[in-house]
């Protein structure tokens, strides 16, 4: 154990919160904001004075945590967390390890309904002295760890195809508002990488698009919008992840951007939410020679996270890592170097490390040696408490069961997520095909990738849902993202007879045969073809003979049902191309612009 008798969480946030108070004696009515930030600088003062060199170093870690429940996970989880962590549930990862932040994960269990969100939540604050920034990767989209009966929005690229600074707003505060009900108060988005990389495997929707200006414009908005309703908003990846053709889960990018281009593509976005008042930049783990040539990742480079971010671009809140269980980070240090190194580089909360004990003991040992002072420490740690005193977590991080019944997944939020997702479905090419008419007879095929959340889905089945409810007649075949022979066979024999078949198509590449030849045998069958690429837009370059594209940049239900909406004629499309559509055999030349977007 690494923990030490302190005083009680009740006594020191009491003795916090009376010299708080003392400060702000004699201030008649409201403290405007300059004197409810001395305030908290004052309460943040007496905090950190109160904490031992080891519970400083906690606070700097967001860890993952197996389990629906702070104190009695299931079976399963508990030997997760034994074999992980070397802990039985998250109560007991705070009192080893005093960290100040959870992050929640669908795969680790920890969001299977709101009301257990919330319980979890109150749970974990219950185990702290220090109340937590509970943390989540919640983009919407492609990404997103908590699902239905909690609002999906549709994620970046989607938002950037709306092109409304008032809707990707409104889908954050409403987002926001739904995970603080929850306890969630520290939000992994926006993204604002911007894609100029039609081959990027790790970002491509998850922008907002190619063009550095609009990026900019919705990610400030979603600041704004997350940061409203009470949740710590998140830009990431600094310095910019948008221009690789490398996953950085898996190996380490290389940005081979000139300076200039730098400040001219992948900066524009970050000083935005810099300039929007953000709580906390996320690192990239990438190499950007052009900014630092030593080798190390941005996550590690003191250039680029004090140099550039704190200094250049005028930074001063929390900075956080990307998670250091990427292998991105991990191919140049041993992971007890690897958080030594952040935080000497300028960042403050070191996120979900592969293996908590070593990290912990590698920064422990750093401050031990000298190599990492203790004022360095309070440097961080000031930010990060000062930013759980914005968010309101010094003085009641407790939420309630009526919170998360007037709040989440409400009728009026659902109906602004459809709503809002109507008018980012964009129309690439149509010869007439639609709006459908009326009742027809329809085959909806092809790809059914999993939800992202865990709930919803599979994408065919609901839009054919949708179009059954519109009046039309929906046969549904799921035929997959690598369909063989037969099962092109099977459908292709089930289209016969209809009036339209509608595919669904998923990041379809040169490598995509199946996908391919599917769409080719709907189209040789004589039966107008609706193809509609449910993630990148980039699939109709390597598809002829459709009599209609579509795109939708997402895959989730409130997705499907607004395409099945555009399909039938009961809202026109209006989404506007965020990105480029390059030929497939040829990069250098543009099938559909930016900007690009068909109406009836």
């Amino acid at each position: 154990m690494h923990s030490s008798p302190r005083p009680s969480r009740r006594t020191v946030l009491g003795a916090a919160a009376a010299a708080s108070t003392a400060l702000a004696l004699g201030v008649p009515g409201t403290a405007n904001a300059a004197d409810t930030a001395a305030a908290d600088r004052r309460r943040v003062r007496a905090l950190i004075g109160r904490m031992s060199i080891e519970e400083k170093i906690g606070q700097l870690f967001v860890m993952r945590v197996y389990g629906h429940s702070a104190t009695a996970p299931d079976p399963a989880d508990v030997a997760a967390n034994q074999a992980e962590i070397g802990v039985a549930n998250a109560a007991e990862l705070i009192a080893k390890y005093h960290v100040g932040g959870i992050i929640y994960f669908a795969w680790a269990h920890n969001t299977r309904d709101p009301h257990q969100i919330a319980d979890l939540s109150n749970g974990i604050q219950r185990a702290s002295r220090i109340p937590l920034l509970i943390s989540t990767d919640q983009e919407h989209g492609a990404v997103a760890r908590v699902g239905s009966p909690a609002t999906l929005f549709p994620g970046g690229m989607a938002l950037g195809a709306g092109g409304s600074t008032k809707d990707a707003r409104r889908a954050a505060a409403v987002a926001g508002a739904e995970l603080a009900a929850m306890g969630i108060t520290q939000d992994y988005a926006p993204v604002a990488d911007v894609n100029v990389n039609p081959a990027n495997p790790v970002i491509g929707v998850r922008s907002f698009g190619a063009d550095p200006k609009a990026v900019a414009a919705l990610v400030a908005a979603q600041v704004e919008g997350y940061q409203r309703a009470g949740v710590a908003a998140t830009a990431k990846h600094f310095p910019g992840h948008g221009d690789t053709g490398t996953d950085s889960h898996y190996a380490l990018p290389i940005i081979t951007h000139s300076l200039e281009e730098w400040r001219r593509l992948d900066a524009p976005p970050f000083r935005a939410a810099i300039a929007a008042g953000i709580d906390s930049i996320m690192t990239a783990h990438i190499l950007v020679p052009a900014l630092d040539d030593s080798g190390d990742p941005a996550t590690l480079s003191h250039p680029i996270l004090t140099g550039i971010l704190r200094e250049e671009l005028g930074y001063d809140g929390v900075v956080v890592t990307d998670s250091l269980g990427m292998e991105g980070v991990r191919q140049k240090y041993g992971d007890d170097r690897v958080p030594v190194l952040a935080l000497k580089a300028g960042a403050d909360q070191l996120l979900n490390p592969p293996v908590m004990e070593t990290a912990w003991q590698g920064v422990l040992a750093a401050v031990r040696s000298g190599e990492l002072t203790e004022e360095r420490l309070d440097e961080s740690l000031t930010r990060i408490l000062m930013l759980k005193a914005r968010r309101g977590l010094l003085d009641d991080p407790y939420v309630t069961h009526r919170g998360v019944d007037r709040t989440v997944g409400t009728r009026g939020h659902l109906a602004e997520a459809d709503r809002i997702t109507e008018r980012t479905v964009t129309l690439l090419a149509n010869q007439g095909a639609l709006p459908l008419p009326a009742h027809r007879g329809l085959l909806v095929v092809g790809a059914d990738p999993a939800a992202p959340s865990g709930t919803g889905g599979p994408p065919t089945a609901v839009l054919g849902a949708a179009l059954t409810a519109l009046g039309h007649t929906a046969q549904v075949l799921p035929t997959g993202t690598a369909p063989g022979q037969a099962t092109i066979d099977q459908a292709v024999a089930a289209a016969r007879g209809k009036d339209a078949v509608v595919v669904a198509t998923y990041n379809v590449t040169g490598a995509s045969a199946g996908q391919i030849a599917l769409v080719a045998a709907l189209v040789a069958t004589g039966v107008p073809v609706v193809q509609i690429a449910i993630r990148n837009p980039y699939d109709i370059a390597r598809l002829d003979g459709v009599a209609a594209s579509l795109a939708t940049f997402g895959w989730t239900d409130v997705s499907m049902r607004a395409a099945a909406r555009v399909l039938a004629g009961r809202v026109r499309p209006t989404g506007k191309l965020p990105v480029a559509v390059p030929a497939a055999d040829d990069p250098a030349r543009t099938l559909y612009p930016v900007g690009w977007g068909l109406r009836y």
